[in-house]
This record gives C-alpha cells, structure tokens and sequence, in this order.
C-alpha cells in the first residue's frame, strides 16, 4: 500500500507539473514594445484595473501625495512629454503620475497598467549644480518607470509566480521537494528582476531621446541612487536591483545604441 501510494502521488505531482509546463507555454508570447518573449497571463485592461485598485494603498504607505499642487504639475508635465513623444503613447497603458508625501525614502515605482509614483525625498535630490531641481534627472526617473509598464515587467512576474505555485505543489506531492522548487523559483525572480531594472533603463534612455531630453543625465540619477545607498549597500547578487556602476556602463551602451 506504501509503495503504490507513493507511486499515485507522484503521478498526481508529474501532473501538476505537466499541467504548470503545458500553461506556461500556452501564454509566452512576444512584447511589442521590446521584442523579449515573455510568458503573460494578464490583459492589458486587467493590468490597468489591478494599478488602479493598489494606487490608493501605495500612496497611503507613503504618507499621501504631495501636497505642493506646482511640483504635482511639474511631474505630470514631464510624464506627459515622455508619453507624447514615445512608443508609450501606442499603448494602451493609461499612464498617472504621483508625487508622494514622503520625505525619508529615495524611490519610484510603477504598478502596472500606468500608475507611476515618486517620492518627494527622490524628486528633491535630483539638482542640478546650481540646486535647481533638474527637469532631464526626472524625466530619467520617469522614463525608466515607463519602461517596467512597457516591459509588462509586473505581469511577468506575476505569471511566473503564478508557475512556480504550481510547480512547488507538484513537487510537494510528488517528492516532498516543494521547498527546493520554491527555492529555484525564488533566485529565478530575483534575477529575473535585475533583468528588468537594466532593461526599464535601457527603455528609458530611448524614451528620453525621444522625448528632447538628455539620457546622460539617468547617469545622474545613478549617481544620486549610489549616494543614497551608502558604502554598505547589497551586493549585487542579493539585490533585485543592479549595482549603480552596473547600470551607468550598461545606460552608456544604450545611449550609444539608440544615438546612431
């Protein structure tokens, strides 16, 4: 009765992973903004009401948006250059741009669908020499936002999480191995995710080119991003983000690529 029970679970485990295979595969398909193929298992209208529903919360955990309504237009004037002038503008991606209250942590992100936010405490260090907030420091900050909505970068990883589940169950009811699936699943987000990050600078130096500003300045932003991360910052290879001297060499090739 033993060796036939473990033998049905791991047919019911070879199963669940067939199926995992079988659905991941059905769902890659190619971007049109990046030409990488991914495996999608959201709409575009799906990602949009998804950005929509977390925007309020996201804003809440940073203490609210920004009550300055002149540095709320600046932003949104910035956004709306880099969507106007891009291959943003063929999306269906309704893009928002926030200004959040807080004046502690140095970051943006993008949910996906278009929501796009920056905190004051990041938007306040992108100066120039004289201490004029520069407008090409934050249309790099912007654009590379962008870039991860274009990228889909957000349903990439949900979908790939989406398959680890799938194969950690499998492995958990074949083998007892469900924490060695979740394991690989989890350093293949990771790096994954550092993908992403060099790919969103790259989509935003091509934005910004397109757009009339200046991508030597997203070097600047790096610079205030190393700066702000202090000599004891992650190493690379347990960060999700690259190292900034990584992502200045790989933002000066792109510079050189999207110059010609």
């Amino acid at each position: 009765m033993r060796r036939g029970g473990l033998k049905f679970r791991l047919l019911i485990g070879l199963v669940i992973v067939a199926f995992a295979y079988l659905r991941k595969c059905s769902q890659r398909q190619e971007n049109p903004y990046t030409g990488k193929v991914q495996t999608i298992s959201l709409s575009t209208q799906q990602e949009i009401a998804i950005g929509l529903q977390q925007a309020p919360s996201m804003a809440q955990q940073h203490g609210g948006l920004y009550p300055n309504n002149d540095y709320q237009a600046y932003i949104d004037k910035i956004g709306q250059r880099l969507v106007d002038n891009s291959i943003a503008k063929r999306s269906e991606y309704k893009y928002e741009f926030h200004l959040l209250r807080d004046e502690r942590t140095i970051n943006a992100f993008a949910l996906p669908g278009g929501q796009i936010f920056i905190t004051y405490a990041l938007l306040s260090r992108l100066t120039d020499n004289s201490g004029k907030i520069s407008e090409d420091m934050v249309a790099g900050v912007l654009g590379h936002e962008i870039g991860h909505v274009l990228g889909r970068h957000s349903n990439e990883r949900i979908s790939e999480a989406n398959f680890w589940k799938l194969i950690t169950m499998g492995a958990s009811v074949g083998a007892d191995l469900g924490s060695l699936a979740n394991s690989v699943g989890q350093n293949t987000l990771l790096k994954n995710g550092r993908g992403d990050e060099l790919e969103s600078d790259d989509l935003g130096v091509k934005l910004m080119l397109d757009a009339g500003y200046d991508p030597r300045y997203l070097i600047n932003v790096m610079e205030v991003l190393k700066a702000a991360a202090g000599p004891n910052r992650v190493p690379e290879f347990q960060s999700t983000h690259p190292d900034p001297e990584n992502r200045i060499q790989k933002i000066k090739e792109a510079i050189r690529k999207y110059s010609r």
